[in-house]
């Protein structure tokens, strides 16, 4: 995969959409996760929703590089 990609004239990272699809997806399952009631019986619920970010931007990148 090439490194940026040319978007009407600007170069943007190549990581960059998959970014933005990673935060639509834990944006759906974070909605879906707090309609189950599963944040009242997390610890800490901001970091559930960072882990999950990361870990959805982490699977996203290796099923690209792999």
């Amino acid at each position: 995969m090439p490194r940026e990609i040319a978007l009407f004239g600007v170069l943007i990272p190549a990581i960059l959409p998959l970014f933005l699809l990673a935060l639509a997806l834990q944006g759906a399952l974070d909605w879906v996760l707090g309609q189950l009631g599963v944040y009242r019986r997390v610890w800490h619920p901001a970091l559930v929703r960072l882990c999950l970010l990361v870990c959805i931007f982490g699977a996203l990148i290796g099923a690209l590089y792999k």
